[in-house]
């Protein structure tokens, strides 16, 4: 479904990304963990099309992305709730999740808005409040509900349970799965590598631009180096 070839992606003369390669196979949720600034929003970033790579190549379904512009990738089923959530926090929450769908326009949204609200019962309630008045958790919940409202085929999520209670991460959590279970492919970036790597198919360690360890889930739990680096177990 996505295919990275050794991309590079560099900020003026910093090499940030050094060759990362990775796949996604339809239906997998797939999560690439690594320390602050190892690279991770960067990539999600060159897979939008925000950040254009130097070099190597990006295919989704088959489709080269480079010459893409970002809001022709949404259309193309790919969307992405962005570190820091980076709602519209002036608009009312049903605006900013209109606003998720602006790609379909003329599309009848009743059934989006239907599964944002079965998924995220909260922004029911909130629908008419704006979003800078949500609690981050609320926030959080908006980002994704308004990713999701691009009708992604592909959805990215880029640190979901950055600043949330230890109870809200594991709602956040279920909810994944559960979007993955209607049949939305998940690329996951996440600090929280316990839990990441606990419900996801594979997964990437990125470290300093690189992709160093890349496993099943299960096996990168197990790793030595993963336990020791990120899970906290010497």
């Amino acid at each position: 479904m996505l295919d990275v070839q050794d991309i590079h992606v560099f900020y003026g003369n910093i090499e940030a990304i050094k060759g990362v390669s990775l796949q996604i196979r339809k239906g997998e949720i797939v999560t690439l963990i690594g320390a602050n600034g190892a690279g991770k929003s960067t990539t999600l970033n060159a897979i939008s099309g925000l950040q254009r790579p130097r070099s190597g190549k990006i295919f989704y379904e088959g489709r080269d992305l480079a010459s893409v512009p970002p809001y022709d990738v949404v259309t193309l089923g790919l969307s992405q709730a962005p570190e820091g959530r980076r709602i519209f926090p002036r608009m009312t929450v049903k605006e900013n999740l209109e606003m998720g769908a602006f790609s379909r326009k003329g599309q009848d949204l009743a059934a989006d808005f239907d599964r944002v609200f079965d998924l995220f019962p909260v922004l029911k309630e909130r629908e008419s409040q704006t979003g800078g008045t949500l609690s981050g958790g609320e926030q959080q919940m908006l980002a994704m509900g308004r990713a999701l409202m691009a009708g992604p085929k592909l959805m990215m999520l880029d640190e979901p349970s950055m600043g949330l209670a230890p109870m809200l991460v594991e709602k956040i959590f279920d909810i994944i799965k559960e979007i993955n279970a209607q049949g939305t492919t998940i690329l996951l970036v996440e600090q929280n590598a316990h839990v990441a790597l606990e419900i996801c198919d594979r997964g990437y360690v990125l470290e300093t631009g690189k992709v160093t360890l890349s496993d099943d889930g299960a096996a990168l739990l197990d790793n030595p180096h993963v336990q020791d680096a990120y899970l906290g177990v010497a």
